[in-house]
């Protein structure tokens, strides 16, 4: 079973994925409803409102895609989030799970800054 760990640095998406990478395995993809209910449990201590996972919109498709290839299947987006095309020329979006509440996806521009989950 994949260990989790949260940073409590405040990374861009990209920066994220290379933190994981150098120092753990990867972002956390979260793929079915225990694994959210993990990660729902590490993402109570983050600083920010919401944490990045390891969620990337393939816009030329309108596809959402976990960095480990696999296509979203188990999905728990937030009302009017993940399911509309994405408006990708300014900026791409990546997907967050909020850190409240039911810890709800959300699509954020990639170069905000929030914490983020790894999987070792």
């Amino acid at each position: 079973m994949n260990k989790l760990i949260l940073i409590q640095q405040n990374l861009t998406w990209l920066e994220s994925m290379r933190y994981c990478r150098q120092h753990h395995v990867d972002l956390v993809s979260v793929d079915s409803v225990e694994m959210q209910r993990r990660v729902g449990n590490v993402v109570k201590r983050a600083s920010t409102e919401s944490v990045w996972l390891g969620l990337h919109n393939f816009c030329s498709m309108n596809m959402w895609i976990w960095l480990n290839g696999e296509v979203v299947c188990y999905q728990n987006w937030a009302l009017g989030h993940g399911t509309a095309p994405e408006d990708c020329r300014l900026e791409k979006r990546k997907g967050a799970m909020e850190s409240g509440g039911d810890h709800w996806w959300i699509s954020l521009p990639e170069s905000k800054t929030l914490n983020f989950i790894c999987t070792n």
